[in-house]
């Protein structure tokens, strides 16, 4: 049957309420799904925002392209861990784990120097933090160690070095991998492989010439460091321009600029088909920026890869 009364319509002024109540909540649900989808990793559509918004800091990882891929580094017998870049020199300093030695390499992947490493039973990284002055690590016993490289060096005992180990949560050959230098706030990130991943910051080491000696002091990020976008920690390196990390992760093949928070900003993906590589990056195990930007990496088995920003 036909109704005998008209269904009654909201009132005009009653539906421009309800729009103006729609618009103004849409933005807030995208705001909580973006962040819900941050707190989860790394999201390609969530972080590009972000990225976009620290682009006059950042070190732009998404416009690099590789222009020195998987170079043999000639004439090693062992694998290549860490890697640093020595301003003084400007040349790269490599640090090999099986047969310990520190390497020294031109920035085009040539081999300059060999200098045999005692002391130490499972080097990993190596860091420039001063003229002639270094900090490497001894990752089974999750020590890290000052040394000194002249131009006449031609041997380390590092045993009779200045040392300091840490020994928390250690776990076999999942130790201390990745160190990077903070000058300006005189503080040594220091990185654990996984299980988990950690990256400790100690101040007071090492004991620059000419500084003010500092009380050593320990501490831990828990929060940040859980939110990593990475699998492990294979290096770092502290960008002094925009104050910020990068990451290195084997397992994730990646390199990753984090923010205070541990958040991704912007990556470079060490797969085939990105940044111009024509295979995968196999193991990458050190990393190192120059004074122009230029990026460098080390990978197991020898092998010396170099990235260009190209905006």
């Amino acid at each position: 049957m036909p109704l005998s009364h008209p269904v009654p319509r909201p009132a005009p002024s009653a539906v421009r309420r309800r729009h103006l109540l729609l618009f103004l909540l849409l933005p807030l649900a995208a705001a909580v799904l973006l962040l819900a989808g941050g707190a989860r990793g790394w999201l390609p559509w969530a972080a590009a925002p972000v990225a976009a918004a620290h682009a006059a800091d950042s070190v732009g990882l998404a416009a690099y392209q590789v222009r020195i891929e998987a170079l043999p580094l000639a004439g090693l017998a062992a694998d290549v861990s860490g890697l640093t870049y020595d301003p003084d020199r400007n040349s790269l300093f490599a640090i090999t784990n099986k047969q310990p030695e520190i390497v020294e390499l031109s920035l085009a992947g040539v081999v300059l120097r060999r200098i045999p490493l005692h002391g130490l039973a499972d080097p990993e990284a190596i860091e420039y933090v001063g003229r002639g002055h270094y900090v490497v690590t001894d990752e089974r016993r999750q020590a890290i160690v000052e040394i000194r490289i002249a131009d006449d060096t031609r041997s380390i005992d590092a045993s009779a070095s200045r040392q300091l180990a840490i020994g928390i949560g250690a776990n076999g050959n999942k130790g201390f991998e990745g160190l990077a230098y903070d000058r300006r706030g005189d503080r040594l990130f220091v990185a654990k492989e996984k299980d988990p991943v950690r990256i400790y910051e100690i101040g007071g080491f090492p004991a620059l010439a000419g500084a003010p000696v500092r009380p050593l002091t320990l501490a831990e990020r828990p929060v940040r460091d859980a939110a990593l976008p990475v699998r492990d920690l294979s290096s770092l390196y502290w960008d002094e321009r925009g104050a910020r990390l990068l990451v290195l992760s084997d397992d994730s093949k990646a390199v990753v600029e984090v923010d205070d928070d541990g958040q991704a900003l912007d990556r470079l993906t060490l797969r085939s088909g990105h940044h111009g590589l024509a295979a995968d990056v196999p193991q990458a195990e050190g990393m190192a920026m120059d004074a122009a930007g230029k990026l460098y990496l080390v990978s197991e088995p020898n092998l010396f890869y170099v990235f260009e920003r190209r905006d």
